[in-house]
C-alpha cells in the first residue's frame, strides 16, 4: 500500500518497578524507513492528446503527462517514453523531462504538408524500474497522439543545384547559357514563379524572369578577375506568387574554355648597359601570356628592322618563354628604343610589338651615370642640321 511518508519515528519508554509513579523512567526513539517497491504502474492522464506543428520546423511540439502512486525521484516512479507505432520515418522522438516527469515529444525530421498533413503515433509509458511480479502495464500505460502539420509557403527548389555549363569564353552577347528548371514545392497552391538575377560579379548575365533562360550581356572572358580556376560563379533567384512569397536561390557555374584572345607581354622593358662595357649581352627578355595552353607559349622572338647600314644589336631565342639581347657593338651615351615582337603558339597566333627602352651610362669608378644629355645633344644636333638642309633647298 502507499504510505504518506517512507520513513516513520516511534518513540519507546521503559520503566521500573512494575510501572509504578516512583519507578525510574528511560526512553528511545527507533527509526524506520519503508522501501518503496514498484507496484503502481504509471498511467497517462488522458488516452488522447493533440498537437499541430509547422511543416519544415523541428522541437518540443507536446508534453505528455502521466501520474504515478510511487515513491517520487525513485525508479519506481520515473518515467521511460517509447514510441511504438507510426514513427517510420523516425520524424519524431520522446525524451522524459527530470523535472516533471513528463514525455516530451519532439519533431527531429522536419514535416513536409504535401506527403502528410495528419500523423498518429501510439506511446507507451513505462518506469526504469521492473513491476513486482503481481502488477502489469494495463491499458491506461498507452496514449495516442494526433499530430496536425501545417501549410507553409516553401520557396521553389532549382534541380540541379548546383546547375553546370560550360561555354567558350568569347560567345557572342546574347548567346543562351541555358535555362533554368525550378519547381514550387506547394504543388496544392498552384503558383507562379518568376526568375531574377541575385548575384552577377562581372555583370555578363540575364534572366528572362518567365521561362528561366539565361542569355549572355557582355564578353565572357576566362582571365577576368570574378573567374576563378576557369568557373564563373553566378546566383539566380526564383520567387513564388504566395503571400508573403518564398525565394529559392540556385547557383551556376560557368566553365569557360579558353581562347587566344591575349597577346603576350614583355618583361623588362628597361635595361641599361655601360658604354665602355666588355660583355655586351645587355639583357635576358621574358614573355608571359594569361591564355592557357597552346594559346601561350612557345614564344617567338623577333627584332623589327634596324634603319641604317649597320646593324646595332639582335636577339636570341634562349627556351621557350626567354631570349636575350645582345649589342653588336659599344654605342655611345644615350637612350635607344630596341623594337621588338613577340608572337604567341595559338592559332591563329598573337603578336605584341613592343620596345625596350635601352639605356647607355657612361660607367666611372663603378658610378653608373644614365643621364640622357648626350641624347638630348644628338637630337639637337640633327634639328639643326635638318633646318639646314631644308634652308639649303629653299635658297640654292
Amino acid at each position: 500500500q502507499t504510505m504518506e511518508s517512507p520513513k516513520y519515528e516511534l518513540v519507546i519508554e521503559a520503566k521500573d518497578m512494575g510501572g509504578l509513579d516512583v519507578g525510574l523512567t528511560g526512553t528511545a526513539t527507533a527509526t524506520i524507513l519503508i522501501d518503496d517497491k514498484n507496484d503502481h504502474p504509471p498511467e497517462f492522464t488522458k488516452k488522447e492528446f493533440q498537437a499541430t506543428v509547422k511543416e519544415g520546423v523541428t522541437g518540443v511540439i507536446v508534453n505528455l503527462t502521466v501520474g504515478d502512486r510511487d515513491d517520487p525521484a525513485t525508479g519506481a516512479w520515473r518515467a521511460v517514453y517509447t514510441i511504438i507505432n507510426g514513427n517510420p520515418g523516425q520524424s519524431f522522438e520522446i525524451h522524459t523531462n527530470p523535472q516533471t516527469n513528463e514525455g516530451m515529444l519532439s519533431v527531429v525530421k522536419p514535416l513536409d504538408y504535401e506527403i502528410s498533413a495528419f500523423h498518429t503515433l501510439l506511446i507507451k509509458v513505462e518506469n526504469e524500474d521492473p513491476l513486482i511480479p503481481d502488477i502489469a502495464y494495463g491499458p491506461s500505460s498507452t496514449a495516442t497522439v494526433q499530430i496536425t502539420v501545417e501549410d507553409v509557403n516553401e520557396g521553389p527548389v532549382f534541380h540541379p543545384n548546383p546547375m553546370t555549363v560550360t561555354k567558350q569564353e568569347n560567345i557572342p552577347v546574347g548567346s543562351v547559357v541555358l535555362t533554368v528548371n525550378a519547381t514550387d514545392p506547394d504543388t496544392l497552391q498552384h503558383q507562379t514563379i518568376r526568375y531574377s538575377v541575385y548575384k552577377d560579379p562581372a555583370g555578363w548575365l540575364e534572366i528572362n524572369p518567365t521561362n528561366g533562360t539565361i542569355g549572355t550581356t557582355a564578353i565572357l572572358d576566362r582571365e577576368s578577375p570574378y573567374v576563378q580556376n576557369n568557373i564563373y560563379t553566378a546566383l539566380f533567384l526564383a520567387i513564388d506568387s504566395g503571400n508573403p512569397p518564398a525565394t529559392g536561390t540556385g547557383t551556376l557555374h560557368i566553365t569557360l574554355e579558353d581562347v587566344n584572345d591575349n597577346v603576350p607581354s614583355l618583361y623588362p622593358t628597361l635595361a641599361k648597359v655601360c658604354d665602355d662595357a666588355k660583355d655586351l649581352r645587355v639583357v635576358v627578355l621574358g614573355a608571359s601570356d594569361k591564355d592557357l595552353h597552346p594559346n601561350t607559349d612557345p614564344f617567338k622572338f623577333e627584332l623589327s628592322k634596324q634603319s641604317g647600314p649597320e646593324k646595332l644589336w639582335r636577339i636570341t631565342k634562349l627556351n621557350d618563354t626567354h631570349a636575350q639581347v645582345i649589342l653588336l657593338q659599344n654605342l655611345k651615351k644615350a637612350n635607344y628604343n630596341i623594337p621588338i615582337s613577340v608572337t604567341d603558339s595559338g592559332k591563329p597566333p598573337l603578336t605584341n610589338n613592343t620596345e625596350l627602352k635601352l639605356q647607355v651610362c657612361s660607367c666611372k669608378k663603378s658610378k653608373m651615370d644614365c643621364s640622357a644629355t648626350d641624347a638630348l645633344h644628338i637630337s639637337m644636333t640633327l634639328i639643326l642640321l635638318s633646318l639646314f638642309s631644308l634652308f639649303c633647298k629653299s635658297f640654292p
